[in-house]
Order: C-alpha cells, then sequence, then structure tokens
C-alpha cells in the first residue's frame, strides 16, 4: 500500500466532507498538525466536530478553523487560550463537549482498541456525570463514558518510515497516539520519513498498521507562551 504522499492537500483527497468527525492530536501547540490543519481551512469543508484536548490559538492550530467558522462542535479539555473560541461558545455558536483530560485520552484509546465504552469514577457528581449510566463496583460509583471512533485522524509525528511506523519527540507524542488510534482513516504529517528497518522496533511509539497516510513537511514550532527573565 503506498502510504507516503506529496502535500497536505494530497493525502487528505477523498477522505473530507462536511458533518464529520475529525480526531486531532496535539497539546496547545506542541506536536500539532499544523500543514494538515491548513489543508482541511483550504478545502472548505464545514459542520466539524473535532475531538482535541484544546483548539490550539487564535490564529494557529485549530483556532484557524474556528476562525473560518468550520467547527461545529469541539471535544476537549482545555480551552482556555483562545479566544474566539471563548467568543462562539458565548454566544451560541459553538457547541462544547467538555472532557476530563484524562477521560478523553481513554476515550479516544478504547475508540482503537475496539472498547465501545468504559466505566470511570473521574466526573461522578459533577455536571460531567449528568445524563450517563451509573454503576456501583466494590461500593464505589462510576460513569460510563463511550470510546470515539472519529471519521479522520490528524497526528503529527518526528520520524516515520514508509510503513507507517511512528516515533515522536519528547512531550510532543502527547495524544497523537491515541488519536492515530481511533480514527477509521489516520494521515500523519511527520518531520522525517527514514528509510525501512533504520528504526530501532524498540523505539517505536505506534506502529504502520494505524497509520494510512503520510507526508513529510517542514513545521513552524511556534512557541504558545514565550517567558523571559529581565537581563
Amino acid at each position: 500500500m503506498k502510504k507516503i504522499y506529496g502535500s497536505a492537500a494530497e493525502a487528505l483527497d477523498g477522505l473530507l466532507f462536511d458533518e464529520m468527525t475529525i480526531a486531532a492530536g496535539g497539546f496547545g501547540l506542541c506536536g500539532i498538525p499544523e500543514l494538515l490543519i491548513a489543508a482541511i481551512r483550504d478545502s472548505g469543508v464545514n459542520g466539524l466536530t473535532v475531538a482535541s484536548n484544546n483548539c490550539g490559538v487564535d490564529d494557529f492550530g485549530l483556532g484557524i478553523l474556528l476562525q473560518s467558522k468550520q467547527i461545529r462542535k469541539m471535544m476537549s479539555s482545555y480551552v482556555g487560550e483562545n479566544a474566539e473560541f471563548m467568543r462562539q461558545f458565548l454566544s451560541g455558536e459553538l457547541e462544547l463537549e467538555f472532557n476530563p483530560q484524562g477521560t478523553l485520552a481513554e476515550r479516544m484509546r478504547a475508540g482503537g482498541a475496539g472498547i465501545a465504552g468504559f466505566y470511570t469514577k473521574t466526573g461522578v457528581g459533577t455536571q460531567i456525570a449528568e445524563g450517563k449510566e451509573h454503576k456501583e463496583f466494590d461500593g464505589e460509583t462510576y460513569i460510563l463514558e463511550r470510546g470515539i471512533v472519529a471519521d479522520l485522524s490528524i497526528v503529527k509525528a518526528w520520524k516515520a518510515d514508509d510503513t507507517g511506523n511512528l516515533v515522536f519527540r519528547k512531550t510532543a507524542r502527547n495524544f497523537n497516539p491515541p488519536a492515530a488510534m481511533c480514527g477509521r482513516v489516520c494521515v500523519v504529517e511527520v518531520e522525517e520519513i527514514v528509510p525501512r528497518g533504520s528504526l530501532d522496533p524498540d523505539c517505536i511509539h505506534l506502529p504502520g498498521v494505524y497509520v494510512h497516510r503520510l507526508i513529510q513537511g517542514e513545521h513552524e514550532k511556534r512557541i504558545e507562551k514565550r517567558t523571559t527573565r529581565a537581563a
């Protein structure tokens, strides 16, 4: 199977449609699939549901899809760095499904592992638990959370071989592996594609069985919050 494509637009060709669900890797601006996000914006696809830890910042990452009003609903655990997100949510333009961070990661992982749902104590007694099934195990109350299965996963890795085996760099791994697992189709952008057999099998973070399409590109690596000391 050919997995390497020449550009983000080529890699997404035939995969995008209105009202689809997309799982996106990244944490803040660390490890985000910025090239694929830009290609989704340029495609004009609308009514998107996006499962991602957060929604970038106003002018970078998933934030550019908010600016173009292509996102209908966010499934997130943190949204505090995006003024446009706040504006759209408070005005009723954007639907938001809040998830505790670990719950969101496990929902993605479960969906990729073929697990329809799981019980967790996180959120019991809060708004998170409203409308969800409650069950007792060993005297403790748990709530049922459903696994996420997305139409498309978009993720960012450091290195890949031509079969799609992935290596992430340090904290840029974050949500990328579970996001990659839960998509019916997974498209990955990487900084470098290396020859088959050159990756140490013990150092592969996500096997190529989860990856359908690959691109290599240049990345901005923007700093989300620059903090400096006075000279």
